[in-house]
């Protein structure tokens, strides 16, 4: 199980159009519901975006690059940001009812 936390801070004038991106990803994923893979964001109230990946694939892939919608919300992610995406491996330490159990 591979799991990846990106967390990232949006220019206050482009929060919502960023919110708006990430929500057509997840109407693509719920219609195309790839398996042995989860995915949940955060917008915090400072417009700071946190992204939480985990895919069961061997090789750690994600379904993510193959989403029309993915593929746009990444179109202009930098002009976007007012800290760019930092991606790190994530462990998970404990889960109460959050997150699926496997």
């Amino acid at each position: 199980m591979r799991r990846t936390v990106v967390r990232y801070k949006t220019k206050p004038e482009m929060s919502d159009r960023n919110a708006e991106l990430v929500a057509t990803v997840f109407a693509e994923l719920k219609a195309a519901q790839p398996e042995g893979f989860r995915y949940m964001s955060l917008r915090l109230e400072d417009d700071t975006f946190i992204h939480f990946v985990e895919s069961a694939a061997d090789d750690g892939s994600s379904p993510l690059p193959k989403l029309a919608a993915f593929a746009a919300f990444q179109s202009g992610i930098r002009e976007r940001c007012a800290e760019p995406p930092l991606p790190k491996g994530a462990t998970i330490v404990g889960n109460y009812r959050m997150l699926g159990e496997d």
